[in-house]
């Protein structure tokens, strides 16, 4: 399990480092109003929520199904919640720069939330077969 947990670990700064090499690239081309000052910040909120949402699911991957497919559900829960409330408390804060940070956050969101299901189909697809 924790050679799984590195390996994820490891993915997953790749796939930021990737993704943060091609939003310095936006940042040079793009005018500077369509890029939110908070984008390196989300690239961490993201890759933290991703790490520690994919160790829950990965510790309830070794019990039933139907734990993991609840602890599926409360994590995917809680994590929008939580995106929801960074979203609104930010906006709050910073209104001039609510419609560049909003489409930051909404695509980000879309990337790491496909990184963590293409992470974790086959594991639990190697799951069912060894139960």
């Amino acid at each position: 399990m924790k050679s799984l947990n590195l390996k994820f670990l490891q993915h997953l700064l790749i796939y930021s480092a990737i993704l943060g090499t091609i939003a310095i690239i936006l940042y040079l081309l793009l005018p500077k109003e369509f890029i939110t000052p908070a984008l390196p910040f989300l690239f961490v909120f993201f890759a933290a929520i991703t790490l520690i949402s994919f160790l829950i699911l990965l510790r309830s991957l070794n019990s039933k199904l139907s734990r993991f497919i609840h602890t599926f559900l409360i994590t995917t829960i809680v994590k929008l919640i939580l995106y929801i409330g960074m979203m609104i408390l930010y906006v709050l804060l910073n209104p001039p720069d609510a419609v560049p940070f909003m489409i930051t956050f909404f695509i980000l969101y879309l990337l790491y939330t496909v990184f963590e299901v293409v992470k974790m189909i086959p594991l639990t697809k190697n799951q069912a077969r060894e139960k």
